[in-house]
């Protein structure tokens, strides 16, 4: 319910920082404010860091957080927050996916019923507001789905080769990995276009919280439920997560259609079939 919490609630974040800051320039904010934060830790934690958790390691970093973070902040240039909470809910349908193709995750036989409803919640998501076709801002929707895909990566990966690492070390050392690159690219953009915008200084804060707390603390979080449970039901907290998003979208005066709220109804059923254990 915590990580749901602070999940649900970057959304809105993002959407607060974006008023004055580009999206790369978010993206790589979001990524060095977790870093800074992460820093103190990471250092202690090189004492743990083994030749062969490397490659995991930054595929734990890059895939599961350095490019969803640009790839989130790119779509809410143009879709609502609460729109994206919804999309979030893919996370577990791509890591049942990926762990079936690729890391010889068991398959159950509602979870393909679970994998349907969840897929065509999503396609509703997409097609559903001001009309489908290309060049409008629905289009953007799927630098989420990709995002979503990336996470199923990282947390099938991280389940099968970082499990002997407590979420504490596996995101305190991926960040290690992954500040300085966010750092470097950050320094690259017009930083000084930033000042000419109103209330600056408050959508500043809003990204140090969003890198803070809802990446670096969030990923000790998700990683700890990781190596504690399977990489689905630990994605399954994006269950919860959508109800939030939801909640901080219509507070910030978005519009919530019907049609949507149905088709997340859909993604939530196909999430809880894929993830739901067979009672004893």
């Amino acid at each position: 319910m915590l990580l749901a919490f602070i999940w649900g609630s970057s959304f809105i974040l993002m959407k607060t920082g974006l008023k004055s800051f580009g999206a790369d320039q978010a993206g790589a904010l979001r990524i060095v404010m977790a870093s800074l934060a992460l820093l103190p830790i990471s250092l202690k934690q090189l004492a743990n860091l083994h030749k062969k958790d490397i490659p995991s390691l930054l595929v734990a970093g890059f895939i599961g957080s350095f490019f969803p973070a640009f790839l989130f902040m790119i779509a809410e240039t143009h879709i609502d927050s609460s729109l994206a909470g919804m999309l979030n809910s893919l996370t577990p349908v791509f890591t049942l996916i990926v762990g079936l193709l690729f890391y010889h995750t068991a398959f159950r036989p509602r979870q393909a019923v679970g994998l349907f409803l969840g897929l065509i919640g999503a396609i509703g998501l997409i097609l559903a507001g001001e009309g489908f076709h290309l060049g409008t801002g629905n289009n953007y929707t799927f630098f989420i789905v990709l995002a979503t895909f990336l996470y199923a990566i990282s947390m099938n990966q991280i389940k099968t080769r970082l499990s002997h690492l407590s979420g504490v070390q596996i995101t305190s050392l991926s960040f290690l990995f992954i500040g300085p690159f966010a750092l470097a690219y950050l320094l690259t953009t017009n930083l000084d276009s930033v000042t000419s915008h109103q209330g600056w200084p408050l959508h500043l804060l809003a990204l140090a919280t969003l890198g803070m707390i809802g990446t670096a603390l969030a990923q000790i979080l998700m990683n700890s439920l990781i190596r504690h449970s399977s990489a689905v039901a630990a994605s399954s907290v994006s269950y919860i997560v959508p109800i939030f998003a939801i909640m901080w979208g219509i507070l910030n005066g978005e519009k919530i259609t019907a049609l949507r709220l149905i088709c997340m109804g859909v993604i939530l059923s196909g999430v809880y079939l894929i993830s739901r254990k067979k009672k004893v």
